[in-house]
């Protein structure tokens, strides 16, 4: 009885050390393949070059006064008007209570390097918030400008007054504002991310740019 009663608890002792050593063995595994997956993880994870912006420069000493230049970036319109002082009074003068999307002016406009803001140059995102159809604008030209002096799209009929913002139905937002900066008093950086295609054209950026300027 004696030696039975020996033996049970060396049993016991052999049986916990299998476990414990299974177990670590279990988790060494584990590790040592999360470890070399990780590298392949790693690597299909984007580049960091695709996260960086990439300013496209514009001189604003090119566009007119009463013009807009059009920039097409990656599929996106980008519109850039050269305001006269009866369209920038417009845009200041506005009741903002007024507006199916309240903003200011001055809210839409990026500042300068010194921190003033240029009134004259308004940069907005040319797709209307409605189905996103491109809104023409282009001064001169009759009901291309709409009811409010900015810009009028055909497929729905909503007006946009000459800030960019949403002045009838049925757009819901007024035109939105690109990311862009001032590298000077006479240049902006519009900002962008560069899209890769799938296979077969995975190592060729879609950096596709066509600009247009519009005049009187």
């Amino acid at each position: 009885m004696d030696k039975a009663n020996n033996t049970a608890p060396m049993l016991e002792i052999e049986s916990s050390r299998r476990d414990f050593i299974f177990t670590a063995t279990k988790v060494v595994g584990a590790l040592g393949v999360g470890a070399l997956s990780w590298p392949l993880v790693a690597h299909m994870n984007p580049a960091a070059d695709r996260n960086q912006l990439i300013p496209f420069p514009v001189d604003l000493t090119k566009i007119p006064e009463g013009a807009q230049l059009k920039l097409l970036i990656q599929g996106r319109t980008i519109f850039i008007r050269h305001r006269r002082g009866e369209e920038i009074k417009a845009a200041q003068d506005t009741n903002i209570s007024d507006l199916r999307d309240p903003e200011t002016d001055d809210q839409r406009l990026v500042p300068m390097p010194d921190g003033t803001l240029n009134r004259k140059f308004l940069v907005v995102v040319g797709h209307c918030t409605h189905f996103g159809y491109v809104p023409v604008g282009e001064q001169g030209l009759k009901h291309a400008s709409g009811r409010y002096g900015g810009w009028y799209c055909p497929c729905h009929g909503a007006n946009f007054d000459t800030s960019g913002r949403v002045r009838s139905a049925p757009a819901p937002r007024n035109l939105e504002v690109p990311f862009y900066r001032y590298a000077s008093k006479t240049k902006i950086e519009i900002l962008y991310r560069l899209k890769y295609h799938a296979y077969p054209k995975l190592l060729f950026p879609d950096c596709g740019i066509i600009a247009a300027l519009c005049r009187d």
